[in-house]
This record gives structure tokens, sequence and C-alpha cells, in this order.
């Protein structure tokens, strides 16, 4: 076996294929979409005409809609991370401590939202949140409130704090079985000695469960980041952006200008952005946690 992994035909054999599926599923769709970003070209096989930079001008100090998808994107990245995250640590800590059949039980419902399919999840949270036959809007009647009842995702006002709310919501079974592994790996050793020394739950926890998960939560912190920038699937099945551009975000953004606009030069520039965000994202979430999340 050494020899095999001292031969350097060996090793290129075996190294071979996974590198030229890389290049054909990655590489190559990058620098051909690289190449139609300095077209005008309508679609793909159509008339193809050089225009340089002025997609990327016209993105960049022209595009109001790209910048609020952006931002759109980056408000639900930190909805993510403030808001998901710390719920996610809680109940994979109460998880944990649950135990016996309950743990599964409920460790089986938290999952649930995550092999549902999207359609169907999309679906559900147009009928609760509908202006008049939602559940939401009928409880508030139940209870009196009734001021409070809005067209949730057909309001301006209403629209992006619902959306962010059904997405964070769709995503807390992945972000919990990450962090249900992580507390899984912590040793029961440290949290007896930690008793004996006559720490309470809370702060034994806090010192010693959340500082042995800085390698998961580093991991979850660019998770997060890049899931939020390429979330699309439900925003298109409930608002597809609107109303307005209240609910835009990139990839929504950038599928309505290729196949609804026929803009395919344009879209494909914001595709090679997109891709440049989702890499500063990921290179500065690294750089961020990488000091505290080594150190354990």
């Amino acid at each position: 076996m050494h020899r095999v992994f001292r031969n350097k035909t060996a090793i290129f054999l075996f190294v071979a294929p996974g590198m030229l599926l890389f290049a054909l599923t990655f590489l190559v769709p990058i620098i051909v979409s690289g190449y139609y970003s300095f077209t005008d070209t309508l679609a793909p096989g159509t008339k193809v005409t050089m225009v340089g930079f002025d997609n990327y001008t016209n993105l960049l100090f022209h595009d109001e809609r790209f910048w609020l998808a952006l931002r759109n994107a980056l408000l639900l990245g930190i909805g993510f991370i403030v808001i998901q995250h710390p719920i996610c640590i809680f109940f994979a800590i109460l998880l944990d401590r649950l135990g016996g059949k309950a743990e599964k039980i409920f460790r089986t419902i938290f999952f649930i939202p995550c092999v549902i399919s999207v359609v169907v999840i999309s679906k559900m949270w147009l009928s609760l949140l509908d202006p008049t036959f939602g559940m939401l809007n009928k409880l508030l009647d139940l209870v009196g409130l009734d001021s409070l009842k809005h067209a949730w995702l057909g309001e301006s006002s209403t629209a992006l704090g619902s959306m962010l709310f059904i997405l964070i919501w769709a995503g807390f079974g992945w972000g919990l079985l990450f962090y249900y592994a992580g507390v899984k790996g912590i040793s029961e050793d440290l949290y007896e000695a930690a008793q004996l020394d006559g720490a309470s739950g809370f702060r034994m926890h806090l010192k010693i469960t959340v500082p042995l998960l800085k390698p998961v939560i580093a991991v979850q912190l660019t998770l997060a980041i890049i899931t939020a920038l390429k979330q699309m699937e439900t925003v298109f099945l409930t608002t597809n952006g609107g109303p307005g551009d209240s609910t835009q975000f990139l990839a929504v953004y950038l599928y309505n200008k290729a196949f609804s606009a026929s803009q395919y030069g344009y879209a494909n520039a914001i595709s090679v952005l997109f891709v440049i965000v989702c890499l500063l994202a990921t290179y500065l979430s690294n750089r961020l946690t990488r000091n505290d999340a080594t150190d354990f």
C-alpha cells in the first residue's frame, strides 16, 4: 500500500476522476457563466454581442434591486446566526439532558420540517398566513387582537419578517442536528467534574458546552451565510420576491432576470458576483472563527 502511495501515476489515477467531476460541475460552468456575463445575449444559443463590463457597471452602480436582494440575504444570515443558532444550541442541550424515549421522539419531531418537500412547506405557510382564512389571523380574532391582523405575505411592512421567520423555522432541524451531534460528543466526565465543583446547570453549559462547541459553531456560521445567500425555492413558491421587491433574494432575482426578463447575460453577471460574495463571506467567516475554533 505504501508503494502505491509513493507512485505518482497511481495517485493521479485515483485523484483524476474526482478532479474531472469537479471541473465539469463547478469550474466549467463558472467559466461559461463568466463569458456570458460580458454579453447581452437573451438566452443560450441566441446572438451573442460583447458588451464588456457594462453588465457589472449597471449591476453595481445602477441596480437598486440587486443591493436590496443582497441586503435581504444578509438579514437572513444574521437571523440564522442570532436567532436560529442559539435556539438550536438550547434545544440540543435540552434533548441531551432529556434522554430515553422522549429524546428520540422530540429529536424526530424537530427534524420533520427538513424531510418535508419545500413545496409542501411553502403551501402550508401560505395557508397559515392567508389574510382571510389563515390560522394566524383566526387566532388573533379569537383572542381579541384583530387589530394585529395582516396580509402577512402580501404587505411590504410584514412580508420580509414573515419570510425570514418561515426560512428560519424550515432550517431549524438541520441546525439542531449539527449542534446535537456536537453536544453528544462532549464527555460526561466534564459535567460530573463541574458538578462536584459546585457548578450550576446554566453556568456549566456556558463554561463547558458552548466553548467545546466552537468548532461546530464555526462550521455552522459558514453554512448559515451560504444558505442565506443561495436561498430560493421557498421564496419563489411563496412571494416570488414580492410584494414589490420586499422579499427579493439574490437567487430569486437571478432566476427572474434569466428566465422571466430574458436578460441572460445580465443574469450571468449576477451569478458571477453571487459566487464572489459567497467566497468572500466564507473566507471572512473562517477568519473570524478560525482562531477560537482551533483552540479547542
